[in-house]
């Protein structure tokens, strides 16, 4: 099964939308979907702000990532946060996320990144163990908090 990453295009809105509907629905998060919509187009559209990859067949995706960008003094420059991570249900337990895990990093530190990041639910223990095995870790000191404008 093929894990490649595509980058998304404006063309991919549909497929794209569709599967983060998909992934709002199964954590729980709640919004309309034209925000949803809002937030995905711009970097279907070339945002230096993060992109989006389909995982797998183009035409029929396996999954989706979402990689968005910032800038850390600290960690010496810019870093990057996996926004979203979606797999279909159907295609779950393959290796499919750890391959992207695996791939995606060392793409991203050979354009500069110098740190990736993530978040995940406490309560979901079997993604924590995913991204364990994938080399992420929590930082001891630091809780991340967040502030809707």
């Amino acid at each position: 099964m093929s894990t490649a990453l595509h980058l998304a295009k404006p063309e991919d809105l549909e497929r794209i939308d569709t599967l983060s509907a998909a992934f709002h629905a199964e954590e729980g998060l709640e919004g309309p979907d034209e925000a949803r919509r809002d937030a995905i187009q711009p970097l279907l559209n070339g945002s230096p702000h993060g992109a989006i990859y389909l995982i797998g067949p183009a035409r029929a995706p396996l999954g989706y990532i979402v990689i968005t960008f910032g800038w850390s003094i600290e960690l010496g420059g810019m870093d990057a946060f996996v926004d979203e991570l979606y797999i279909r249900p159907a295609v779950r337990k393959r290796g499919i996320a750890s391959s992207v895990l695996s791939a995606l990093p060392k793409a991203l530190g050979s354009a500069g990144v110098k740190a990736l990041h993530l978040e995940v639910d406490r309560e979901n223990e079997a993604a924590q163990r995913l991204y364990s095995r994938s080399g992420f870790s929590p930082r001891a000191r630091y809780v991340l908090m967040t502030r809707t404008l």
